[in-house]
């Protein structure tokens, strides 16, 4: 995995040691296009950000002098289409998470279903379908909401959205791993049930059927089961194929995935394509290497089911 370049920057409070992250992740820890995009174009505009370690606690300092792509994770990207302009000098793309627990009020402050596609459908006319992934993620096993009950609901959002994206992914939602999260759901009356391998297989299928007929690929994020006899493949959220694609132009960018001429010559033909691969997530987790700029605690969706809250 690469390192990132380390810079100085001027801060408010004198000289301070950077990294300088070529991807920004924007962000896993929060919605930040929902609610913090006022102060990421305000770091952007400065050239520099803080961020605070969850677990340790410790800062560390981020120059956006060497960034050329931001991946924006979103569950309303409605604020982040009035300033899409002010983010233009960087090549970019959207996870859109787009789920449908209106009746379980598993996510109370998300916008109504209706204007979640609304906003999706203009995002992808603005950015390209190439350029706005849909998430249905997690997807949750209730007493009342099995597997047949879940692929309908999938399909249909995806009837409305499939035309806008090239891709679905989902992730199974797995709350035994977080006892805050069961806790939460507990008090709020919903219990969630396991995902056994008869459920998988199931959802698998339906999903694979799914993603034939709207001709999506369809992903798994960051799960340690191997669903490809089903068709369906294993998701980079933060994705050196999307970028090498959809940027094809911005060179710094390409280079820095692999794509630019061997080093020592002369040809435009890559070399051995470095290992990308993120090792500070999880083992299932098909990422490349980004920074991430959010903190926990600061969205305020309110998502019953969510790890990154204490809430």
């Amino acid at each position: 995995m690469p390192t990132w370049e380390r810079l100085t920057i001027d801060t408010p409070d004198g000289p301070r040691a950077a990294v300088a992250p070529v991807i920004i992740s924007a962000s896993r820890a929060t919605d930040l296009p929902a609610f913090h995009l006022d102060w990421f174009r305000e770091r952007l505009h400065a050239g520099w950000a803080r961020w605070v370690n969850p677990f340790n606690r410790q800062e560390q300092f981020v120059s956006f002098q060497r960034a050329r792509a931001i991946v924006f994770w979103t569950k309303n990207a409605r604020p982040l289409l009035a300033c899409l302009p002010a983010f233009e000098a960087w090549s970019h793309y959207v996870t859109f998470t787009l789920n449908d627990y209106e009746a379980e009020s598993l996510e109370p402050n998300v916008p109504p279903i209706e204007a979640r596609i609304a906003t999706f459908i203009e995002l992808a006319r603005r950015l390209g379908r190439q350029r706005v992934v849909w998430r249905f993620d997690p997807l949750l096993r209730l007493p009342h909401l099995d597997v047949t009950a879940l692929l309908e609901r999938v399909e249909r959002i995806g009837e409305r959205l499939h035309p806008w994206t090239e891709k679905l992914v989902f992730s199974l939602a797995d709350i035994d791993e977080y006892p805050a999260v069961r806790r939460r759901l507990s008090r709020a009356g919903i219990a969630p049930l396991p995902w056994t391998d008869t459920a998988v297989e199931g959802l698998a299928q339906g999903l694979a059927a799914l993603g034939r007929r709207w001709g999506l690929v369809v992903a798994a994020c960051g799960e340690g089961r191997d669903f490809s006899p089903y068709g369906l493949t294993a998701n980079r959220c933060i994705d050196d194929d999307l970028l090498h694609r959809a940027f094809p132009d911005d060179r710094p960018l390409q280079e820095f995935l692999g794509y630019g001429p061997r080093q020592g010559t002369l040809s435009d033909q890559p070399g051995r394509r470095p290992s990308l691969k993120d090792r500070g997530q999880r083992q299932a987790c098909g990422c490349i290497v980004s920074k991430d700029i959010g903190r926990y605690g600061t969205c305020s969706h309110g998502c019953l089911y969510c790890y990154a809250t204490s809430r």
